[in-house]
């Protein structure tokens, strides 16, 4: 019943055992666990270490009302989560999408310029307006339409050409202090 919880008592009460046996108890079983999540044992074993270090940083976090090893896992499998997003974002080609002759080299370069051009807009478009910045997600990432834009904003029509228009040219004169021609 008590998984852990008096040990955590103690090591908050200043003994440092207390933690070593939470580490002991749950070490293996946490990064295998992770290890189910994110299909990598050197990550997994980098999660938990991630795991065991919230509990050193965010001691008052846990209450004692549930299991200790329900909490210690739930925090587990928040990292292992948000790992999985990051990768997710930076996850290699897969071998059948690398260049195989010049035309894919060129079309593999392009899609590579064309990720850098759009996290250039994303940065500089962080330092516009809010709205500015929201009308800029939606138009150029989501690829939706003014209309669409209209509606999540809760814009009329006029309110939504004059917003594009405006973000626009905040959004070109931002690139142009950079450094940036860009004309779409």
């Amino acid at each position: 019943m008590d998984n852990g919880a008096a040990s955590y008592r103690r090591f908050l009460d200043g003994d440092e055992s207390g933690f070593d046996e939470i580490i002991g108890l749950y070490h293996d079983s946490l990064i295998y666990f992770i290890n189910r999540y994110v299909n990598n044992f050197a990550a997994a074993e980098d999660l938990a270490a991630d795991t065991f270090m919230e509990l050193l940083v965010h001691k008052k976090r846990y209450s004692f009302q549930s299991s200790f090893k329900t909490y210690l896992f739930a925090i587990a499998r928040h990292k292992a989560v948000d790992y999985i997003r990051r990768e997710k974002r930076f996850r290699p080609l897969p071998e059948q999408e690398l260049p195989r002759d010049a035309s894919d080299a060129d079309m593999v370069e392009k899609a590579v310029i064309s990720t850098e051009e759009k996290r250039k807009i994303k940065e500089i478009s962080s330092a516009l307006c809010e709205d500015y910045a929201t009308y800029i997600h939606l138009a150029f990432f989501e690829e939706l339409e003014n209309e669409d834009i209209a509606r999540i904003m809760k814009k009329s029509k006029k309110q939504m050409a004059n917003l594009s228009y405006r973000a626009r040219n905040a959004l070109r004169e931002a690139l142009r202090r950079e450094g940036i021609c860009y004309e779409k």
